[in-house]
């Protein structure tokens, strides 16, 4: 073999080499990426916001003690129900008795310096005018300096006749105040319902809740006849519930029943929430939802969440969530130009629009943007863009990303459902 031809022949090589690898590239291209195609169609969507929260009754009273004491009577234990003005618990009386008892003794007191006050002012008006009749009919016989004295005595009476006036009203108001707390070592139920907490024991120390409720607190009465699911929503949520919205509530006691439940208040003002990863406050709202007919063991405090729907639609154009994406579309000009010149913006990037694949029938993909309405578990409703029976791809998420427009897909085959499996 001559030199010459070693070289066509290694140069045919390299053409066949490079053209069956050109053929490979045409028929991979040709096969298309595989992505799961599926038809833009009429749905039922429920547009819903999910939280999570405890269950509490919509009344209930903390009793704390007005006074400091013994509890010498405890007449109640833990989940028994009670009436409105039932006696639950006794603190010593004794001191509160004596102190009774000597404000009373304090208050005869300064009636009987009112009662002699009074007689004393009398009698020194009566001298003092006496002394003034007589001096008017005959001078000579009283001095001047006897009736400034006479008049001086008058006066002074009638000041001490004020005081002692004012001894009777602290007098009263002391009784008074011996008497509350008197009343206050006798505890009874402000409203009828169940004793959800009992924090004390008999023989222990009741003291006031001024400055610290949480430690003061002696039980807890809650009417479990109205339950309420109270559950923090997030500030880019709360503006999309309404009052009198519908709920569906699970609650973890009871993980095989839904119960149903309507919106009953949302707070004017946020709720410290937790700190997020980036180490931002999240803002938060807290959302009571009124159970109805919940079941009669439901204890306060259970553990629940709230799916709160928030906007329906029925029989509307739909398409999977997955299937929305964003692609680069109109171009933008720039703002920073001159009003009125007559020379051209200048162009400073694309504008990012929502839209979907749409797949023709030569299995080619064009981006179409589209607008879209309320979201449901799987689907957007969709407003603009596409039509009824236009296929598009909805998947997977990965394709979807890496897809452009003007390329070829395949259509994956759907997985063949085993025996008794249910279809999703």
């Amino acid at each position: 073999m001559t030199k010459q031809t070693k070289w066509i022949l290694i140069g045919v090589g390299v053409v066949a080499v490079g053209g069956l690898g050109y053929l490979q590239m045409q028929k991979a291209k040709k096969k298309g990426t595989e992505v799961r195609v599926e038809k833009v169609q009429k749905r039922d969507l429920v547009a819903s916001v999910t939280a999570s929260g405890q269950v509490t009754p919509r009344t209930k009273v903390d009793l704390s003690a007005d006074i400091t004491g013994k509890i010498v009577a405890l007449n109640v234990k833990m989940g028994d129900m009670v009436k409105k003005g039932q006696l639950l618990l006794q603190i010593d009386p004794q001191q509160f008795e004596s102190q009774v008892q000597r404000a009373e003794a304090a208050l005869a007191n300064s009636r009987a310096r009112l009662a002699q006050a009074n007689a004393n002012l009398l009698q020194a008006q009566k001298n003092y005018q006496r002394s003034s009749d007589i001096r008017k009919a005959n001078p000579t016989l009283i001095s001047d300096e006897q009736i400034e004295q006479l008049k001086t005595t008058y006066e002074v009476n009638q000041a001490l006749l004020e005081a002692a006036q004012q001894d009777v009203k602290q007098g009263e108001a002391t009784l008074k105040d011996a008497r509350w707390q008197l009343s206050r070592t006798n505890i009874y139920a402000p409203m009828s319902g169940r004793v959800t907490r009992l924090n004390v024991e008999n023989g222990e120390t009741a003291v006031q809740g001024t400055f610290n409720k949480d430690a003061a607190t002696l039980m807890t009465i809650a009417d479990m006849s109205v339950l309420e699911t109270k559950v923090k929503v997030d500030e880019t949520d709360v503006s999309r519930i309404s009052l009198g919205d519908s709920a569906v509530i699970q609650i973890d006691a009871f993980p095989d029943t839904t119960f149903i439940g309507k919106v009953a208040e949302i707070s004017q003002s946020s709720v410290k929430g937790a700190t997020t990863t980036t180490g931002d406050q999240a803002i938060d709202y807290e959302v009571k939802i009124r159970l109805v007919n919940p079941p009669t063991d439901t204890r306060q405090d259970f553990s629940a969440t709230a799916k709160v729907i928030t906007d329906t639609r029925t029989q509307v154009l739909a398409i999977p969530i997955i299937a929305l994406t964003v692609r680069e579309n109109e171009e933008l000009k720039s703002t920073d130009s001159v009003p009125n010149s007559k020379a051209p913006a200048k162009q400073v990037g694309k504008k990012d629009v929502e839209g979907v694949f749409v797949v023709d029938g030569a299995n080619k993909v064009t981006f179409r943007p589209v607008k879209v309405g309320i979201a449901g578990e799987k689907f957007f409703e969709v407003l603009s863009g596409v039509k009824d029976g236009d296929r598009i791809v909805g998947g997977t998420y990965q394709a979807i990303r890496e897809l452009k427009d003007g390329a070829i897909v395949k259509e994956a085959k759907q997985p063949e459902q085993k025996p008794g499996e249910k279809k999703s």
